[in-house]
């Protein structure tokens, strides 16, 4: 049977929807363009070398067989890998079809057939054997595609693939205009350059497409000789294309004429009713489309350039520090939003970091960013220190929003303000309802830095912002990011923070790579940023801004591995729930610390300091938390400071004693403990030493011979 077929010219194909999977034989893989063997292809694959319109009606035809329990019988374009038809082939297929689990399966078979006379009743009836049917389904599918196209580009590309059912036009120009003379948008079919003489010529010239703008009716030209003597001017440009019919149609949109759409032909072409009607649809749709890829492709030049606008440009370089930053939009709605960064030179010789995102992805979140950027510029100019520039802004923000009739459009901001001191290191915080910043240590050691804070601005007119004051050491990079580059992808805060945990902690460049590393690896590509090649569509804006202190051998490199790392946190009397994120912070400082039975330890003993302070006095504790030391003979401690003068003493509670075993359990735990006395209050320290010696599961060092 096989032999039979190939001697016919004839290939077998089977497709099963429910596996996805096309196979052909020999012959039927030479008609698709492939290898003559046979072959496996998957739906992409199959699809890949079929013209699109005739993969949507192939599915078409085969839904109306199985009504009609007849054979499929459909004719389609080959494309080889530049797009262009190779040729045109018949396929019969019997489908079947199981209701219960919505599969087709199709046995059939491909030959190749010549086409008929294009033009012609019987090139018309060719594809489908039924005009209209064939008509309905093109308009159809050219119109899904047209309303699919983005920008104009595409709207253009989609264009040139249409097949017009029984005529296709081999050449394929769209006019624009611009004040009184044409302009080309786009051409298919010509050579580059050809189309020089047609661009920015007059309106009042005599040329089939002015002549459609002018009257906003069409122009059909069924012969050169009509061509000529309808417009002897300009046919010496239109002949050398060697075409032989010309449709000129009207690109009109709200009963305004926009352009023009010229199709020709390299065949004559009678322009019977139904195919004036065909091209007058198109014709309705491509201006749509273009219409809306025009509006679109301006929304988004003005947006993008609004957005960039509003964000600033680094100063100039640092001595001994480097900054980087991204910004990156959402990718929907009108891609402007409310994110911002900023960096602010101080009068005292120190600069100011600021991170924020006002509520909302839109024009009137964007103006207020603006306006807040520029307010805070304004404080911290003056000279304000951070919690000052905080207020006031709050205060300036709440009079902007709450002091409009409109009361149902109030907005907030949540914001980070950093002052730097690139001499020392020393950083002040100031927060308000933004996340906390993280800091990733020289050894790769990442720890988010808890900082005091109040309300996002413009709430509470009123709000007090308390300063939390952090050092950055040298070859240590502090990342300060909105919600947009942690909550994506359906994560929270807190995985959220463990993915960009991961990606500071492996990564060991210098912080233009990092800040290209962190809004890919969360967010993909992106072409909206300040340096670096990165695109769009986000579910959220993200501002990132990066800044490294280097080491001490200069550079901008942020990875630099001294012996020394460590966490300092304030608890203060009415915040009790701290003592948790110090334990936290303290697991974090020890994320390799080899003996698990160590750390929790530390963690135990840590939570017994913390909790006598704020029990037994009415101090505030202050954590100092630090690492030396290389691996394998590391030492840990842990101290905790407070200003009471009253020295704790060992005591032997009993069993059902509620307190009183702090110290024992610090004598029972510790490789070394202490009280030491200060001029205002006293702090209290333990040390634990990394042990070498591998400890079995149950706790017991190995036996010999274990491994």
């Amino acid at each position: 049977m096989g032999e039979v077929l190939a001697t016919l010219a004839t290939g077998l194909w089977h497709w099963d929807t429910a596996t996805g999977l096309v196979t052909v034989d020999a012959e039927a893989a030479r008609l698709l363009g492939l290898p003559p063997e046979e072959t496996v292809l998957t739906e992409a694959q199959t699809r890949a070398r079929l013209h699109p319109v005739d993969w949507n009606e192939i599915t078409g035809v085969i839904q109306l067989a199985v009504a009609e329990d007849t054979l499929a019988e459909v004719r389609v374009r080959i494309m080889d890998d530049q797009g262009q038809i190779v040729r045109v082939v018949r396929s019969r297929s019997k489908p079947s079809f199981d209701p219960a689990t919505k599969v087709y399966e199709l046995i059939g078979t491909i030959q190749e057939v010549t086409e008929p006379r294009p033009g012609t009743h019987a090139g018309r009836t060719a594809v489908t054997g039924d005009w209209r049917r064939s008509r309905e389904a093109f308009l159809l599918d050219a119109g899904r595609a047209l309303a699919e196209a983005r920008s104009t580009a595409e709207v253009l590309r989609v264009a040139a693939g249409l097949s017009m059912p029984g005529f296709s036009p081999d050449g394929l120009a769209v006019f624009g205009v611009e004040g009184d003379r044409l302009t080309i948008i786009g051409h298919h079919g010509q050579q580059p350059g050809d189309e020089s003489p047609f661009s920015h010529m007059a309106l009042a010239t005599d040329y089939p497409a002015a002549e459609v703008v002018r009257t906003g009716r069409a122009v059909y030209l069924s012969s050169p000789e009509d061509y000529k003597s309808r417009y002897p001017v300009t046919w010496p440009l239109a002949r050398h294309f060697g075409r032989q019919s010309w449709a000129f149609l009207p690109l009109t949109v709200a009963g305004r004429t926009m352009g023009a759409w010229m199709a020709a032909f390299a065949y004559p072409v009678a322009f019977t009713p139904d195919e004036r009607s065909v091209l007058t649809t198109v014709a309705r749709m491509l201006a749509q489309a273009l219409s809306r890829a025009g509006a679109a492709e301006s929304e988004r030049e003005l947006t993008d350039g609004l957005q960039r606008s509003m964000l600033p440009t680094l100063g100039p370089r640092i001595p001994g520090m480097s900054v980087a930053a991204r910004y990156v939009p959402t990718g929907g709605g009108l891609q402007v939003g409310g994110d911002w960064y900023d960096m602010i030179p101080l009068p005292n010789g120190r600069f100011a970091l600021v991170i924020g995102d006002v509520q909302g992805h839109d024009v009137r979140a964007a103006g207020l960013m603006g306006q807040l950027r520029i307010a805070l510029r304004a404080y911290a100019s003056e000279g304000h220190r951070p919690d000052a520039v905080l207020s006031r802004a709050s205060r300036f923000l709440h009079g902007m929003t709450y002091g409009d009739a409109d009361t149902a459009d109030l907005r907030f901001a949540t914001c980070l303000y950093v002052e730097a001191d690139p001499t020392t290191g020393i950083l002040d915080v100031a927060r308000a309802g933004h996340p906390d910043p993280a800091i990733r240590m020289a050894d790769g050691t990442v720890l988010t830095r808890p900082t005091a804070g109040g309300l996002p601005l413009g709430i509470d007119p009123d709000a007090d912002y308390p300063t939390t004051r952090i050092t950055l050491e040298s070859g240590e990079t502090l990342l300060l990011c909105t919600d947009g580059l942690i909550e994506t992808g359906g994560h929270d805060m807190e995985t959220g923070w463990k993915r960009i945990r991961t990606i500071l902690e492996d990564h060991g460049g210098d912080l233009e790579a990092l800040a290209d590393a962190l809004v890919q690896a969360v967010h993909g590509p992106s072409s909206h940023h300040t340096t670096g090649p990165l695109a769009d569509r986000r579910e959220d804006d993200i501002a990132v801004l990066l800044l490294s202190r280097q080491g001490e051998a200069g550079g901008d490199t942020i990875v630099v591995r001294p012996r020394v790392r460590r966490t300092m946190l304030s608890v203060a009397q009415a915040e009790p729930e701290r003592v948790a994120v110090a334990r936290q912070q303290l697991r974090e400082l020890l994320h390799d610390w080899p003996s698990p039975d160590q750390i929790d330890s530390a963690v135990l003993l840590l939570s017994e300091m913390l909790t006598n302070v704020l029990v037994h006095t009415d101090a505030d504790a202050l954590l100092l938390a630090e690492v030396r030391g290389e691996a394998g003979g590391r030492r840990m401690r842990v101290e905790v400071t407070d200003t009471s003068d009253d020295l704790p003493h060992k005591r032997r509670p009993g069993e059902l004693a509620s307190s009183g075993r702090g110290l024992v359990l610090i004598e029972l735990l510790a490789d070394a403990w202490g009280v030491d006395p200060r001029g205002e209050g006293k702090s209290i320290w333990f040390e634990l030493y990394e042990s070498t010696e591998e400890v079995s599961p149950d706790g017991d060092a190995p036996a010999d011979g274990e491994p």
